[in-house]
């Protein structure tokens, strides 16, 4: 208390604040795994996966609503997901699966925000990024627990999150703190032949040696403009510094070297450019990456498309079937397996995520449409209990009827466990105090 007021009296400055200990309150019921994570792999699928096709199959209800693919059993006794994710039922042991998340927001942008921000959207246009935005999960990873090796922390891939008809959505950048704390975009393919990063590629007439004497002509450039004192050219500063250690960072270069890994495992993971970017997110862990943000990539067609993504409004069940649970089945189960056998699963929080869920009933289109009252989502890694289901919802899969969660909730458990704290404070651009979340964490999944 005696920190936040006295910030005004103080006068204390926003790299000051950033520089102090993040103010929080342990949960001593679960102080063992306080901090157990050091990496988080968010797995984005956007459009809005259906929960009956993915981890809340309905076998009891009417056929109207079930559909027509059957619940398999998993490796944990007594929990069945959907017969489009074979894979993944051998691994649930690893899993913790959430059938009650709810937001009871219909729409890809507010529910997007609020599951990317962990706070509910309350601007006047959901479809237009604005300056009062709530900074993206990312962006407060990025403050309060930087990466300690690489010039970046968060890294967004393989594209940004995107509506119909090309419109950047809130809730990924950010936000009231301003582009300094934005999580850096990669825009790629890695599925491509011979695939590498542009960013990292050295222009030919500018070598190793003469980029490094540019960095040193603009240090000596910005001693003096620092005695300036103006907020814009210290912000522009560290931006640019930023940058120059993005080009210079070989470690940063090298963990988007996918031809370093063998065809085996790329294949395992799935060669198409989700796949790729999960693999893609593995290595950016393993090179010091805090969070690695994967969004699940536009088709050719898909800004011009009814169904775009995981935005089934027709042929639902072609499109589950043929297209995006093959994708996710593969690569989600190549993700949590390899983490697992190279020992960084027990370190690094996974979590794969829409903005909501489908409909109980389909539409005209052979579609189910958007459901925000009820969806699912999974976990795994450090600090989470495998194997568990928590939550459920009616047996129509329309409402949650206990353990209901809302994205807060989340963005809570995930600051828990990677040692930030649920009651953690950061400053605004102001210095104002803020609280990074206002949920509590999910106890019974830690």
């Amino acid at each position: 208390m005696c920190q936040i007021g006295g910030i005004s009296a103080l006068r204390l400055s926003l790299p000051q604040l950033l520089n102090q200990p993040p103010l929080r309150a342990e949960d001593t019921a679960h102080g063992t795994l306080f901090g157990k994570a050091k990496n988080l792999i968010w797995l984005y699928m956007a459009g809005g996966p259906s929960q009956y096709e993915t981890f809340d199959p309905k076998p009891h209800a009417p056929a109207e609503i079930r559909g027509v693919f059957n619940p398999i059993a998993t490796n944990v006794a007594g929990v069945q997901i959907c017969e489009l994710l074979p894979r993944v039922a051998g691994i649930v042991d690893k899993l913790a699966i959430v059938r009650s998340m709810a937001t009871d927001d219909p729409n890809h942008e507010s529910g997007g925000y609020w599951v990317n921000t962990g706070h509910k959207y309350a601007g006047p246009n959901m479809r237009s990024v604005s300056p009062d935005d709530w900074p993206t999960l990312g962006s407060i990873i990025k403050m309060l627990k930087p990466s300690g090796s690489l010039p970046f922390s968060s890294v967004m891939l393989p594209e940004s999150i995107i509506a119909n008809p090309n419109v950047f959505l809130p809730g990924q950048n950010g936000g009231f703190l301003g582009h300094r704390w934005d999580p850096e975009i990669f825009r790629c393919d890695p599925s491509e032949p011979g695939f590498r990063i542009d960013d990292f590629s050295s222009l030919i007439e500018v070598p190793s040696m003469r980029l490094a004497a540019r960095r040193n002509l603009l240090a000596q450039f910005n001693q003096s403009a620092h005695r300036l004192e103006t907020t814009d050219l210290q912000e522009y500063d560290r931006q640019t510094q930023e940058a120059m250690g993005v080009l210079l960072s070989g470690k940063a270069r090298g963990a988007f070297a996918l031809d370093e890994e063998s065809a085996t495992t790329r294949d395992r993971y799935g060669r198409g450019k989700w796949g790729q970017s999960v693999l893609l997110s593995r290595r950016l862990i393993e090179a010091g990456v805090r969070m690695a943000f994967v969004n699940w990539p536009r088709e050719p067609g898909d800004l011009s498309a009814g169904n775009p993504l995981w935005d089934t409004h027709s042929h639902n069940n072609p499109r589950m079937k043929d297209v995006l649970c093959p994708q996710f089945d593969l690569g989600f189960t190549a993700l949590i397996e390899d983490l697992d056998a190279r020992g960084l699963l027990a370190e690094t929080l996974v979590v794969a995520i829409g903005e909501m869920g489908r409909t109980a009933r389909f539409n005209g289109s052979g579609g189910r449409d958007h459901w925000g009252n009820v969806f699912s989502f999974v976990m795994a890694g450090a600090g989470i209990q495998g194997g568990y289901v928590h939550g459920e919802s009616d047996a129509t899969g329309a409402f949650p009827i206990s353990g209901r969660v809302q994205p807060q909730d989340l963005t809570a458990t995930i600051l828990h466990l990677l040692g930030i704290g649920h009651e953690a404070m950061f400053p605004d651009r102001a210095g104002r105090p803020l609280r990074a979340t206002e949920g509590e964490p999910i106890h019974g999944i830690i």
